[in-house]
């Protein structure tokens, strides 16, 4: 295990950052909201907020850039974000490294959560040129029928801080290329990541030149400047990224006024190791899939079936893997698991592996260890044995705990992988092809994501990324997720000189 070093001076190094992507030392100065670092529970910052009457004034703002900029041909928005991604080419080191020190993740996950949102602008660029719509077969002769995409209007994004820039940008971009404009709640845990990657931005509309003033916009402050975007009448459409319990409110809120949400929220995701499974590849897409981040994505691995018949070949595999894997400062370079987000991903960790305990698990590993500061929250990856499903193997846990039990029968494990009331991402280690395309199938998986001979977590994006029930049916990122930024019209054009109705609908005026 390797000890942070208490002599780091995290706030330097982020004010750094900050200032070489030219964010005003104003805004992470002197304010009201305190920013830490997880790595050490150094502060990094203090943020002025805004106010709810000031995030009114800003999605005001946001409506007026948004009439504007829905008129700007759709390629045109589209050179916008391919600046945007140039931007962040160029900056992707210091993007990356800030991403480390605030969320605590290791410097190739930081980097690659960058890259993400590289990626999802030369998506987005392509499809500024792909908006398309269909032409629709009309029972009428001398008609024409079709559909057409319009922009929406002003999207607001909640973005959570286990992914602090890149669930933004995979909004953002999409939004920008469908005409939008864009409001922007971070979480209050990562909000210097949100000035960097906004001052990022800010370069490639300095350099587009004249797209409309306040086109993309950041809220920073609590909860209460993000119910100013779930409530604000001028807000048709909310991505939200949180808890399963944060979506039961934002939800709600958004139906009451007709607004749409994209909400992708908890995940307590599943995989099954069958008999025929490549063991030494399924050891390292579990690795990943349930220590990596320490266990902070929606996509995390947390619930692992094996069969019976190669449990004991696996899973004492696994065992080693957990008390051998390095924990520690994740910002120099030689450990693979950082620090949990705070001291209250910390309890509610002791709090789930307690549980375990109460239901038979037998744990390995889970306990905290001295990082070198009583303010930051190291711990060893957890693998539980359960001898059922049940108890806290069927709530998400937010933290590296993966429960381990044994299966025999594939129709059984099937229906308990499905017992959860979350529907992220789910695997399968098989090389039976009948039980690959069972998984895969209406009556298999009820994920979202649904993988073979891969892990739950690492998701490209393009794919639409989100998944069912508790976790909010909301899709982001690629395919056709661009639809939900964009209204839809059903055209219908006569050129004949009749006058014919739909269904043989006879009325005739004398």
């Amino acid at each position: 295990m390797n000890n942070v070093p208490v002599n780091l001076s995290l706030k330097a190094e982020a004010a750094s950052i900050l200032n070489r992507l030219d964010v005003d030392k104003a805004a992470y100065t002197g304010g009201n909201l305190s920013s830490f670092s997880p790595v050490t529970g150094e502060q990094t910052g203090s943020l002025k907020t805004v106010s709810a009457t000031e995030a009114v004034q800003i999605v005001d703002r946001a409506d007026v850039a948004f009439r504007a900029w829905r008129l700007v041909p759709a390629p045109k928005r589209g050179e916008l974000v391919r600046l945007f991604g140039e931007e962040l080419r160029a900056a992707k080191a210091d993007l990356g490294r800030l991403v480390s020190i605030e969320a605590g993740k290791i410097p190739s996950e930081g980097l690659g959560e960058v890259q993400e949102m590289i990626d999802i602008c030369d998506f987005a660029v392509g499809l500024s040129r792909q908006l398309y719509g269909l032409t629709i077969a009309t029972e009428r002769p001398g008609h024409r029928m079709m559909e057409t995409w319009h922009p929406l209007g002003v999207i607001g994004i909640i973005s959570a801080f286990n992914f602090p820039i890149a669930v933004w940008a995979w909004n953002a971009a999409l939004a920008l290329v469908c005409g939008n404009s864009v409001v922007w709640k971070p979480s209050e845990k990562t909000p210097l990541t949100a000035l960097a990657a906004q001052g990022i931005l800010e370069r490639a509309l300095k350099r587009f030149g004249d797209a409309p003033a306040n086109l993309a916009q950041v809220l920073i402050g609590d909860r209460t400047a993000g119910e100013v975007l779930i409530d604000h009448p001028k807000v048709p459409l909310v991505s939200a990224t949180g808890s399963t319990r944060m979506g039961r409110e934002v939800g709600p809120r958004l139906a009451k006024r007709f607004a749409r949400a994209i909400l992708e929220l908890g995940g307590n995701n599943g995989g099954i190791v069958c008999p025929s499974a490549d063991l030494d590849m399924a050891l390292r897409a579990i690795a990943f899939g349930a220590m990596g981040t320490a266990g902070q994505r929606c996509t995390t691995l947390r619930r692992l079936f094996v069969h019976e018949s190669v449990y004991d070949q696996l899973v004492p595999r696994l065992k080693t893997a957990y008390s051998s894997v390095s924990v520690g400062n994740p910002l120099d370079g030689s450990a693979l698991v950082g620090p949990l987000i705070d001291k209250l991903a910390f309890e509610a960790m002791q709090r789930a592996i307690a549980k375990a305990k109460t239901h038979g698990g037998a744990v390995h590993g889970g306990e905290r260890f001295d990082a070198g500061s009583a303010d930051a929250y190291y711990v060893k990856p957890a693998l539980v044995e359960m001898p059922a499903h049940e108890g806290p193997v069927l709530e998400e846990t937010f933290a590296p705990i993966l429960y381990v039990l044994k299966y025999s029968d594939f129709h059984t494990v099937l229906a308990d992988h499905n017992a959860v009331g979350a529907g992220l991402s789910s695997s399968i280690f098989t090389l039976d092809m009948r039980e690959a395309e069972r998984f895969l199938a209406a009556d298999g998986s009820d994920c979202g994501i649904a993988n073979v001979n891969i892990g739950t977590s690492g998701a490209e994006i393009g794919g639409a990324f989100g998944g069912e029930k508790e976790t909010g049916g909301g899709r982001e990122s690629g395919s056709d997720a661009w639809k939900a930024y964009m209204r839809r019209a059903t055209n219908t054009i006569n050129y004949s000189k009749a006058l014919p109705l739909a269904q043989g609908v006879s009325f005739i005026i004398e």
